[in-house]
């Protein structure tokens, strides 16, 4: 057999027989930009051992607290980072969301009668913060690592909830994308379904987490979904209400 020859990576110029470079991570043979190329590296940071979006959906499904301990201890690069996999997910709500032309709280939108100025604005506040609600999910990630801090403070510190936080509400957002087309198609009457189904799947990944007192477990968890989900309106409200208030001045 002959030697394999080694060739020079062109981003750091190390020599190297492999395939990829083992300085920086880059592939030996690159060459022109072609459609193919940047369609395999898309495919590469989605689904590949790099960024395994699949692998970290099927185990934040199957068994939350083994893939968040895997993640906090260090193996890092069998899971699709968390903040990239909260904006993803989001990515995808939205899109599907415009696509089926799905207007979550349609039934929901309130007109007051004219001469009340106060309101009015409380009122526009209001409508405004309905549809604009994905917008401020990313309050809610800080809310529910906040409260997680303070029910379960000896157990990680902050940063290390706040990346529980995105994993968790990146799956909270794949639910409202399947209960959006119940609702869509079957009726309004199934629009609660999303949170409530989140709130148990909330309580069994905190479970398999810390995986003991489960009763004692799933009462902090419930307390502390419910206080950070109460705070992320309450946030979001006042925020619409300043937008409108700046808008109309």
């Amino acid at each position: 057999m002959g030697e394999e020859i080694s060739k020079t990576c062109k981003n750091c110029g190390t020599r190297s027989e492999l395939t990829y470079c083992p300085a920086c991570g880059q592939r030996i043979s690159v060459n022109k930009v072609t459609f193919k190329e940047t369609f395999e590296d898309l495919a590469d940071a989605l689904f590949s051992v790099n960024a395994p979006l699949l692998n970290t959906i099927k185990e934040l499904a199957v068994s939350p607290g083994q893939m968040l301990r895997n993640y906090l201890s260090g193996q890092r690069k069998k899971y699709y980072k968390p903040v990239s996999f909260f904006l993803l997910t989001t990515v995808v709500y939205l899109i599907i969301r415009s696509l089926i032309g799905f207007d979550p709280f349609r039934n929901s939108m309130i007109v007051v009668e004219e001469g009340s100025v106060d309101g009015t604005v409380l009122t526009d506040a209001k409508n405004y913060f309905l549809l604009n609600i994905s917008n401020f999910l990313f309050i809610f990630v800080f809310t529910l690592a906040i409260f997680s801090k303070l029910f379960f403070f000896r157990r990680y510190s902050m940063a290390e909830f706040l990346a529980i936080s995105f994993y968790l509400l990146g799956i909270y957002t794949l639910l409202v994308t399947c209960n959006m087309f119940l609702v869509q198609y079957v009726g309004d009457h199934l629009q609660p379904m999303g949170i409530l189904i989140m709130l148990v799947y909330f309580n069994f990944a905190m479970c398999s987490l810390f995986q003991k007192s489960y009763l004692l477990v799933i009462l902090k968890s419930t307390l502390l979904y419910a206080s950070a989900f109460f705070l992320y309106f309450a946030i979001s409200y006042v925020l619409s209400f300043l937008i409108v208030l700046f808008n109309q001045g």
